[in-house]
């Protein structure tokens, strides 16, 4: 699910906060960059956790609907009332008992707590037309199914202002997980298929364990080298106060080199590209050029002192 950018993301967040914060314990910064990364995954199962929510809501509004003999406008113009909950899609959701157990061991309760929330996100799809000319087909099939779930997540649940503003409130580092999170579970519900297994909504965080290792060290071998890099940066800037390098930049700048110095097996492009990316939406909007300039000068550098050691495939 995590990419190598978005580790790095959250390298650099770590390395922000203790920038503020000023705390130099380095154990510290270990513990607040894996909960990082751990609770990525429980923003994921929060937001699929929340469609499940919504289909016992709506399996409970029909109960008391029909004690009650209401009839509702959307009652009225549906093909069949029961078609949200029959939706196969959400049915796999809801009944799927690995998920479900998930939920439970990680003690992922919060919507027992906040059901204002779902209540908000069920009004929003009950008014949508996405909903309406869902409940008035004729028939539908698993494929129909499936794409009503996309089409309902993309355009009303991942939008939701409130649902965001939660998020934003529980844990700030979360801001930045909200797109990648809402993305894969998309991705995810427009690939599933009727006989997918019960791990099929559960992916691993990480692609393997080798993942984890470089954020450590990305982390470490940047703070423990951080004169050095600060150093380093100051020659290649020597008409710029320091004061003037926006924080963020300074970071980007630091990891950028202990990757280009410390990591033979990453290339020295990719590097590059993966931090005047990051530089362009964390940053300002002249950082990926400064850095640009910067990175540039140092690798021509590098190659000339024997600095830059990279070693396998791809390397340029």
């Amino acid at each position: 699910m995590l990419t190598r950018r978005q580790i790095r993301v959250k390298v650099m967040q770590c390395i922000y906060a203790l920038t503020l914060s000023q705390d130099e314990s380095l154990d510290k910064q270990k513990i607040f960059l894996k909960e990082s990364i751990s609770n990525t995954y429980s923003l994921y199962l929060l937001v699929l956790s929340l469609l499940i929510e919504l289909y016992k809501m709506e399996r409970n509004f029909l109960k008391l609907s029909s004690k009650k003999y209401i009839t509702t406008k959307a009652d009225s113009t549906s093909v069949d009332p029961q078609r949200f909950v029959k939706n196969q899609v959400l049915a796999q959701l809801a009944n799927n008992e690995v998920l479900l157990d998930t939920l439970e061991n990680k003690k992922l309760t919060n919507w027992d707590l906040h059901q204002d929330y779902i209540k908000i996100v069920f009004k929003a799809i009950k008014k949508s037309d996405i909903y309406t000319e869902y409940m008035g087909l004729e028939e539908v099939n698993y494929e129909k199914d499936k794409d009503f779930i996309a089409h309902l997540f993309k355009e009303i649940i991942a939008p939701n202002e409130k649902i965001y503003e939660y998020f934003e409130d529980d844990k700030l580092t979360w801001v930045d997980d909200i797109p990648l999170v809402n993305t894969f579970i998309l991705k995810s519900i427009r690939k599933v298929k009727p006989d997918s297994p019960a791990s099929y909504f559960l992916p691993d965080l990480l692609k393997d364990s080798d993942d984890i290792i470089f954020a450590e060290q990305l982390l470490v071998k940047t703070l423990l080298n951080n004169k050095a890099f600060e150093e380093e940066i100051q020659l290649k800037t020597p008409n710029w106060d320091k004061d003037r390098i926006a924080d963020i930049d300074a970071i980007l700048l630091k990891m950028a080199i202990c990757e280009l110095l410390h990591f033979p097996s990453i290339p020295e492009r990719v590097t590059i590209n993966e931090y005047l990316e990051i530089a362009k939406e964390y940053s300002t909007p002249k950082s990926s050029i400064f850095i640009n300039g910067i990175l540039d000068k140092m690798v021509r550098e590098y190659r000339q002192s024997g600095k830059l050691k990279k070693i396998g495939r791809g390397l340029l």
